[in-house]
């Protein structure tokens, strides 16, 4: 069946840095656009960011800009989040997902991983 797991979660100091991973299996990885979202308690979902099938283009959110990386490896059917210099309002759940950016769609979830940006 189709998955799509978080990795890489946990509390980390402000400044710090953690890289999130999604393993996604069921699916044809290398067909589909993949984000990443993340939420907190009482809030909208917010776009985080958005790689193509092939890695070629992404998107960020003007909050995460210049702080956070994504990347893919089709080989190993990942998409990976390098979050640096962390703050304590990127404290969230965040989900990986498989779709279509431009048409706001998506297909497949994941479960979310917990980061915490405390001291």
């Amino acid at each position: 069946q189709v998955q799509l797991v978080e990795s890489g979660g946990g509390l980390v100091q402000p400044g710090g840095s953690l890289r999130l991973s999604c393993a996604a299996s069921g699916f044809s990885f290398s067909t589909y656009a993949m984000d990443w979202f993340r939420q907190t308690p009482g809030k909208e979902r917010e776009f985080v960011a958005h790689i193509s099938n092939d890695g070629s283009n992404t998107i960020y959110a003007d909050s995460v800009k210049g702080r956070f990386t994504i990347s893919r490896d089709n080989a190993k059917n990942t998409v990976y989040l390098q979050m640096n210099s962390l703050k304590p309002q990127d404290t969230a759940v965040y989900y990986c997902a498989a779709g279509y950016y431009y048409a706001a769609r998506y297909d497949y979830w994941g479960q979310g991983t917990q980061v915490t940006v405390s001291s």
